[in-house]
């Protein structure tokens, strides 16, 4: 049997037992969660019998910051389920996808006359979905430690101030200060997340005013002094074009602010006529390009891979 195959099966066993125990764990949080919903639902009704009692302030604010805690904890069974259940739809694609190439037969694995052959795609497709999960799962982490938070606080700010207004007026109007403040601060990390995962005018306006933008935001985020400078001929170029060479920039900015220790940060983009060029160059500690041959570092990898696939070079 040719090593290929033996591969590909080994392979398709190994994606299998993930797949029974992702399975596994989504029942057990599904039972989990469902006990928390349960025990959030006591603790926000015992939270609206001490608000019609005409409770103490501080009596409310410690039935709140019980009701708090328990909504926390739902955010995060939440997330998690989440996570498990994405994990779970793409090792049945991934489990789909060896079988049909398992069953087409061992010509078609050996295949020389496509471009990559089956192997090559096969490991294509596997860094693009863990590279998708890679940054759902930042961005979760984000947005549970950022907005969900949050907007509990906000909750709980809210109704201690509406307590207030009839005990301490102006007490209740620094609350409603400090709330104001916090939902401008969490409405901009709204619209951060937002703009990470689709900016909406890179299909509007196109690609050199959205990297425009982005090197703004992350300017103002990070802290960095970065330089941009685009030369060429701005114009729009096809969608799924502009979509990978903006992917593509937005990661080796976030490696600078991830690896580099850097402090200034220079950012080329050439609209050239016949192609586009991006690079990007930092003051940091830099790193041995060889390293990269053996590197897990999915997002250089993936720049790779989309630049090849349009027919560049990275």
């Amino acid at each position: 049997m040719p090593e290929e195959v033996i591969d590909f099966q080994n392979e398709l066993i190994e994606t299998q037992r993930a797949l029974r125990e992702v399975t596994l764990m989504i029942e057990q949080s599904q039972g989990e969660l469902s006990k928390i919903t349960q025990r959030n639902t006591a603790i926000t009704s015992h939270l609206q019998q001490s608000q019609k009692q005409g409770g103490s302030v501080d009596e409310i604010k410690m039935a709140y910051d019980s009701a708090l805690e328990a909504q926390q904890r739902l955010f995060v069974m939440r997330g998690q389920l989440e996570k498990l259940q994405n994990d779970k739809t793409h090792l049945e694609k991934y489990k789909t996808t060896l079988e049909k190439i398992l069953s087409s037969g061992e010509g078609n694995i050996n295949d020389t006359d496509s471009p990559t052959g089956a192997k090559s795609q096969m490991a294509g497709i596997e860094m693009i979905v863990n590279a998708q999960e890679s940054e759902r799962q930042r961005l979760s982490r984000q947005m549970h430690d950022g907005p969900a938070q949050a907007l509990s606080n906000f909750i709980l700010q809210t109704e201690i101030a509406m307590r207030l207004l009839d005990v301490d007026a102006t007490q209740a109007k620094e609350e409603l200060n400090s709330l104001k403040a916090s939902a401008m601060s969490t409405f901009q990390k709204v619209r951060n997340f937002i703009f990470e995962l689709r900016p909406m005018m890179l299909d509007d306006l196109g690609l050199a005013p959205t990297v425009k933008k982005y090197t703004e935001a992350f300017r103002e985020q990070t802290g960095l002094e970065v330089n941009l400078t685009i030369t060429g001929t701005e114009r729009r170029f096809e969608p799924y074009i502009e979509v990978m060479v903006f992917r593509a920039f937005q990661e080796l900015l976030g490696n600078v602010a991830r690896h580099s220790q850097a402090s200034t940060v220079k950012a080329h983009l050439d609209l050239g006529n016949d192609n586009i060029r991006i690079s990007v160059d930092d003051n940091g500690k830099g790193f041995d390009p060889e390293i990269l041959k053996e590197s897990s570092n999915l997002g250089l990898k993936l720049i790779r891979e989309r630049a090849e696939m349009l027919g560049g070079s990275f």
